[in-house]
């Protein structure tokens, strides 16, 4: 796991108590790859492109994506969580997401030297009872990567470390798109998969990998 340095000040107005974490990850639906999440605090003041610029990762382009991930990393704090595909066929995926989440939390708070007060996360559950090493108040949101600006920088963090995780991986695996795809059940994919069959970075545990897996 990897995690950032945060600036040495968040403004004088905000206290250790006061710490609010955003959560999201990438990368629960691909037949390949690790899931990646990340925790992000935010600075304040935001810079004024930053503070606009913030959504749903999924609803920016690759561009904007790309120097709003750079500017978060810059003015923000933040930790990764990387679960990697061992730990998702034993765990299952949504295990491997709460354990993504619980790591980038734990990093983030110990870059801080402070716990945070709240941890707002994207989506419907959080790890409490899911992960035994989570300890903090967190609440879930639904859509929250698309309302809550500290969801929203942690969202594309997530997204953008996965992908360069993926092209990096496309490296070694030229065939099956994932520069393109990032490992998505793309038809590129599926294709390469039935002609060449799984590699080590495939989700066996995932039906079309297991399928193909049995043939």
């Amino acid at each position: 796991m990897l995690a950032g340095t945060p600036q040495p000040s968040f403004g004088s107005d905000i206290a250790p108590d006061d710490l609010i974490f955003g959560v999201d990850e990438a990368g629960r639906g691909p037949l390949a790859g690790p899931v990646v999440a990340a925790a992000v605090v935010l600075c304040k003041p935001l810079p004024d492109e930053l503070a606009s610029g913030l959504d749903d990762s999924k609803k920016l382009s690759a561009k904007k994506r790309g120097a709003l991930d750079i500017m978060v990393q810059e003015h923000c704090g933040w930790g990764v969580g990387v679960v990697d595909v061992d730990q998702i066929d034993t765990l299952n995926i949504l295990g491997a997401t709460m354990l993504a989440m619980t790591q980038a939390v734990a990093q983030l708070a110990a870059v801080l030297g402070h716990d945070p007060r709240h941890v707002l996360i994207d989506g419907n559950l959080t790890p409490q009872g899911r992960c035994d090493q989570w300890r903090w108040d967190g609440r879930p949101i639904i859509g929250g990567d698309g309302i809550e600006p500290c969801i929203s920088a942690a969202s594309i963090v997530a997204k953008e470390w996965r992908d360069r995780m993926m092209v990096a991986a496309a490296k070694e695996h030229p065939q099956y798109g994932w520069d393109r795809n990032k490992g998505y059940g793309s038809r590129e994919h599926m294709a390469a998969l039935r002609l060449h069959g799984p590699t080590p970075l495939h989700r066996r545990s995932f039906a079309p990998v297991a399928q193909l897996s049995l043939i």
